[in-house]
């Protein structure tokens, strides 16, 4: 009974821990594409398209 509570513990913990790591994926991605906008107007305003 206390292998299956454990196991069972750790298994919530393992659920939550890659959930967080996906959030924080996705976080970067978002974080990524807006610094792609950025370095895209960056390179028009340079060429005096602004």
């Amino acid at each position: 009974m206390k292998r299956l509570i454990v196991l069972m513990l750790l298994a919530a913990f393992a659920a939550g821990t890659l959930s967080a790591c996906n959030t924080m994926a996705g976080a970067g991605r978002d974080v990524q594409a807006a610094g792609e906008k950025v370095e895209e107007k960056a390179e028009d305003c340079k060429d005096g398209k602004c």
